[in-house]
């Protein structure tokens, strides 16, 4: 197994014991553990806190074979009331990336796997234009053009659907796809990431930076997070701002907001690939 390793990412009730519990379960089983992270949400009420832990440890020398590991820790975790995820290290996830005509999130998101920062295939490109075909041929990747009207939402979804399971696509990417996907689409794939500007709720529609401008507002910002049924409001991975000046012009503001997107994306995407991000209800834990 070399360096594989396994990942736990848990939540459950909080209660004396959890973190000598879990770590028991790896220590006597001959693992040995290289990360663990946690954190207690108290909310609103101390009486109903809620236990988050990602736990990873060597394979090397641990003595349940990978495919019995499910089922023993799962032994452990129906008594704790707990969600749970197993992850292996040397499982690399097939990536889609869905884009319209923008290309900065893409570009930078295919030179970054290129240069190794991350671990994962990229297959597949889909997009609602022919805009961005041609970079799809430089990186060798397939290419789908879907077009979407309001008329054809629901069959081109599901076009797309069948496209992601031909491939056996784990994650897709919104790369500054300009397209709402339905409930239903989400239902049935909720693997999904996005990103966008942080003007939102403020400046909705199109042009928001230029409506920013006119506001004269101080920071911009973007924001990664999760899709769900609730439209830009998903469980939040990775937000940053950049401060702008009086002296700054829509150009300006477009061109430090295209830099955010990049940078933010990035880092959401390493980090779920990563296995750090845990969700629980509409938030998350970031273990970095």
């Amino acid at each position: 197994m070399g360096n594989t390793t396994a990942c736990l990412l848990i939540s459950c009730p909080d209660k004396q014991g959890l973190v000598a519990k879990i770590a028991n379960f790896i220590y006597s089983n001959g693992g040995n553990i290289i990360h663990a992270d946690q954190h207690t949400d108290f909310g609103t009420n101390f009486d109903n806190s809620l236990f988050l832990t990602r736990i990873e440890w060597q394979l090397d020398g641990f003595n349940l074979p990978r495919d019995l590991i499910e089922p023993a820790f799962n032994a452990i975790a129906q008594p704790l009331e707990a969600k749970w995820e197993l992850h292996f290290s040397d499982s690399i996830p097939r990536i889609a990336i869905w884009v319209s005509k923008q290309d900065h999130c893409l570009l930078d998101l295919l030179w970054r796997h290129r240069a190794k920062e991350f671990v994962a295939e990229i297959p597949l490109i889909i997009s609602n234009h022919l805009n961005l075909k041609e970079i799809a041929e430089q990186f060798n990747i397939d290419f789908h053009h879907i077009p979407i009207t309001k008329e054809t939402k629901l069959e081109q979804e599901q076009k797309q659907l069948d496209i992601l399971s031909k491939y056996n696509i784990n994650l897709v990417v919104l790369a500054k796809y300009m397209q709402i996907l339905s409930n239903d689409f989400v239902a049935q794939f909720p693997q999904i990431i996005n990103i966008h500007h942080s003007f939102l709720p403020a400046f909705i529609g199109a042009n928001p930076y230029h409506k920013a401008y006119e506001r004269g507002v101080k920071i911009i910002g973007a924001t990664s997070h999760y899709v769900t049924a609730d439209l830009d409001a998903g469980p939040i991975i990775e937000q940053d701002v950049v401060r702008i000046s009086h002296r700054d012009t829509v150009g300006d503001l477009i061109r430090k907001g295209k830099d955010l997107e990049r940078m933010v994306l990035a880092r959401a995407v390493r980090l779920h690939l990563k296995n750090r991000v845990l969700v629980y209800g509409n938030r998350t834990v970031v273990f970095e």
